[in-house]
């Protein structure tokens, strides 16, 4: 035995499942043949008619079967298989996550195990090519703009948002059963918010780009569960368009009170009131709800403030520029701010997720 099988002896496959078939056991056969002797699949509510494939991987001695009745989905079955080896297998290092339909190379999957270990406590993500040719233009498109969103509003650059094939240090476990949320494929797009948040490092492996028939077997309901993938990503920007509205009625109202006095002082006022108190529903919202930032509210609340200074400055400063230039009144003011505003809405978001709510 090499040294490197023999580490991976330290580490768990885990293989969730929903109606295999026989490519269940080619996984199994893979992971074996590379070294490692500790297999988990979980059995995520599959109908009678598929035990025979589950029977079959349990009759392996280094592959352990779970299950349940009912489909929970994948996030359900991961959950599952961490909790599984944090109660009963402590010696273990970390878990490697596979699909079942064997489009995860047991090469690779070595690969990913073998960074794991020599990068303790770093999450590694397999990442596939989707320039390559014969991948699904679903797929490719679906992981272009999820890349991107990650990139614009939570700061994460990865070049494969939707991969299965992740190995997870064992410090991780825990939290990821404990603080992630969502039972199906949103969960596996939850991890890597709540990595970002949490600080956990990642690095990412190449792997091979691999579609067998298309990507038939795979589970995946385009509407659900890409709806569910996006909304806790959207949510980082709901706190700000909320206060957005918040925002720009008051400063409507505000421009009207104060319309008597002359366009500077008029635009500074309206500025002023209603970024105080859009402030503070956006401070309280981001806080709690986007950054989860259970920290001290003094020095956030601290330098939120010097940011929302800043930004009110800069805010004015652009918008009376355009209003003079422009010779805009009435509803234009409005149209202006709200141009500016959404512009400085990207620059100030990276600030407070970098610097304000940043936690150690």
């Amino acid at each position: 035995m090499t040294e490197i099988q023999e580490k991976l002896k330290g580490l768990a496959v885990i293989v969730p499942c929903l109606n295999p078939d026989e490519k269940l056991m080619e996984v199994v056969r893979g992971m074996l043949a590379e070294g490692f002797s500790h297999i988990l699949v979980v059995n995520d509510g599959s109908s009678a008619d598929y035990q025979p494939f589950f029977d079959e991987a349990a009759a392996v001695p280094e592959c352990t079967v779970l299950g349940y009745e009912t489909n929970r989905g994948k996030g359900y079955a991961l959950r599952t298989a961490f909790s599984y080896v944090v109660e009963n297998w402590p010696w273990c290092e970390g878990v490697i996550t596979v699909d079942a339909d064997n489009q995860h190379t047991p090469h690779d999957t070595a690969a990913v195990a073998r960074d794991m270990l020599e990068n303790p406590d770093t999450v590694v993500i397999g990442c596939r090519d989707f320039k390559k040719a014969g991948v699904p233009l679903h797929n490719r498109m679906g992981n272009l703009i999820t890349s991107f969103v990650f990139k614009l509003l939570c700061g994460i650059k990865l070049s494969d948002t939707q991969t299965g094939l992740r190995g997870i240090p064992a410090s991780c476990l825990k939290p990821f059963c404990d603080e992630v949320e969502g039972d199906r494929y949103e969960y596996e797009t939850n991890m890597l918010l709540y990595m970002k948040t949490a600080g956990i490092p990642f690095i990412e492996r190449s792997i091979d780009t691999v579609y067998i028939e298309g990507n038939k077997s795979s589970h995946f309901h385009v509407l659900r569960d890409s709806a569910k993938i996006y909304v806790p990503i959207l949510k980082f920007g709901l706190g700000s368009g909320l206060s957005t509205v918040i925002d720009l009625a008051l400063f409507t109202i505000l421009c009207r009170v104060f319309s008597h006095l002359p366009t500077t002082w008029e635009i500074l006022i309206a500025t002023a009131g209603a970024r105080i108190c859009s402030s503070l529903f956006n401070y309280a919202y981001n806080k709690t709800q986007v950054f989860q930032h259970d920290g001290e509210h003094r020095k956030t609340m601290v330098r939120y403030y010097t940011l929302a200074v800043c930004q009110m400055t800069l805010s004015w400063l652009c918008v009376t520029g355009l209003v003079t230039l422009f010779g805009a009144a009435g509803g234009a003011k409005t149209f202006i701010k709200l141009v500016v505003d959404f512009i400085l809405f990207f620059l100030t978001f990276q600030i407070q997720r970098e610097w304000v709510f940043k936690k150690k």
